[in-house]
């Protein structure tokens, strides 16, 4: 009976487990696209771990973690987005900095809800 009970649960378990991490809807992910694209065109610098990266290097390593997120869970809002895998880095817990050519550095996590401010006034301007 045990072993009924235990393949039972690994079945529902596995089952949960397919369903539980949809694709993002499209409109999610075209803001996040857009927010990234702004980054890697920036040309500002990113601060992980205490080492300086390319805007581009930035966007690739964001990508990684958006993958890997998805595999996991589903985005529900581009604000979300960035606070799981754009605002820290999850194996030291430091946040993620951008630097802009003089200005000082600013976290990535204020600097991205900025650049997702832009993008939205912008969009409702176009309507």
């Amino acid at each position: 009976m045990a072993l009924k009970h235990t393949v039972a649960a690994l079945i529902l378990g596995g089952f949960v487990s397919l369903v539980a991490a949809f694709p993002t809807a499209a409109p999610v992910r075209a803001e996040i696209d857009a927010v990234l694209s702004r980054l890697q065109s920036s040309g500002c610098q990113f601060d992980r771990n205490g080492s300086w990266y390319s805007s581009s290097e930035a966007k690739d390593h964001i990508l990684r973690k958006l993958d890997y997120l998805e595999g996991k869970t589903t985005i529900q809002s581009t604000e979300q987005f960035i606070a799981l895998a754009a605002t820290k880095s999850s194996s030291s817990g430091k946040p993620y900095r951008v630097k802009c050519g003089a200005d000082a550095a600013v976290e990535s996590q204020q600097w991205l809800n900025k650049q997702l401010a832009a993008i939205r006034a912008g969009a409702k301007a176009k309507m």
